[in-house]
């Protein structure tokens, strides 16, 4: 297991604490960094937890600063995690060179081809060694499911992160009860942005590239919880690079429950997030205290 996550700074928000640590990662060979939110239930009992992934060219930092989260989290008694979008400083060349790919731009899978392959481990990292460093060292709620005990968590994310989210439920949909998005990359396997980095991280074999693409993952594994997504309609990364219909589309042929909210004038960006947080917010928290949708 990593070692223990180290506090860097610390914060009083609505009541509860946030707080930025880093640790050594052995996914990821490197130095990560998150930032975690305990809500004031916290200091009481354990608490779920809900993953946030962040988009291209953002830190932990970006979630927690602009997206207002906190109040509601602080309302329905959820931890918040969200950890970097890669591994930084490896010594890669070129690896802040490109702001689609390299640093800032892990897009939550497993690089497959050198020399990205020995630091670029952020599917390992988010599935497995992040949630067993939070649950070793936060209050994080555990029940039992089908006689196992069971950490009782929930994930989603903006953009690259929505794509990290979706692929990482669909993967894993007894670890995760609860998933949504904000404008995911739907179909990473038919856009630029995926095109571009899936050939660099994995190399040309599409079976591959499939193993993480939302679109093609639920035709094989549907959830038994409701997706939601939002997206924009005045993004400007719509057509070309998220192609939510594509999404929608393959859960309609496979039977997976899908809401997809197509929000007038709302474009990329964390206003658009912060405008809806609170839907989001509660339709995790829905979900992960047994709550009637």
């Amino acid at each position: 297991m990593s070692n223990s996550p180290k506090l860097l700074s610390e914060h009083t928000c609505f009541g509860g604490t946030l707080g930025f640590y880093s640790h050594l990662s052995q996914a990821c060979n490197s130095e990560m960094k998150l930032a975690v939110y305990l809500p004031p239930q916290a200091a009481l009992e354990p608490v779920p937890v809900l993953y946030f992934l962040s988009g291209l060219t953002c830190t932990q930092e970006n979630f927690m600063a602009k997206a207002g989260a906190q109040r509601y989290a602080a309302e329905h008694g959820l931890m918040l995690v969200v950890p970097d979008t890669s591994p930084r400083d490896t010594g890669i060349p070129g690896e802040d060179d490109d702001w689609t790919l390299g640093s800032g731009a892990g897009f939550y899978i497993d690089a497959m081809i050198a020399p990205w392959n020995q630091y670029y481990q952020m599917y390992s990292y988010v599935v497995k060694e992040l949630p067993d460093l939070i649950a070793a060292h936060f209050p994080v709620r555990r029940d039992r499911v089908e006689g196992r005990e069971q950490v009782c968590q929930g994930i989603f994310g903006h953009s690259m992160g929505g794509h990290g989210a979706l692929i990482c439920a669909l993967r894993n949909p007894h670890q995760y009860r609860s998933v949504s998005a904000f404008a995911p990359i739907c179909a990473p396997s038919q856009c630029p942005w995926g095109q571009h980095v899936f050939t660099q991280y994995l190399g040309t074999d599409l079976t591959t590239w499939n193993a993480y693409d939302a679109s093609e993952l639920v035709l094989h594994q549907q959830l038994p919880q409701p997706i939601l997504i939002d997206q924009g309609s005045a993004d400007q990364f719509l057509d070309a690079q998220l192609m939510p219909h594509v999404f929608e589309q393959a859960c309609h042929q496979a039977g997976q429950p899908l809401t997809l909210r197509i929000q007038p004038r709302y474009d990329h960006s964390y206003y658009f997030i912060a405008t809806f947080i609170a839907d989001h917010i509660e339709h995790h928290a829905a979900i992960l205290y047994g709550q009637k949708q």
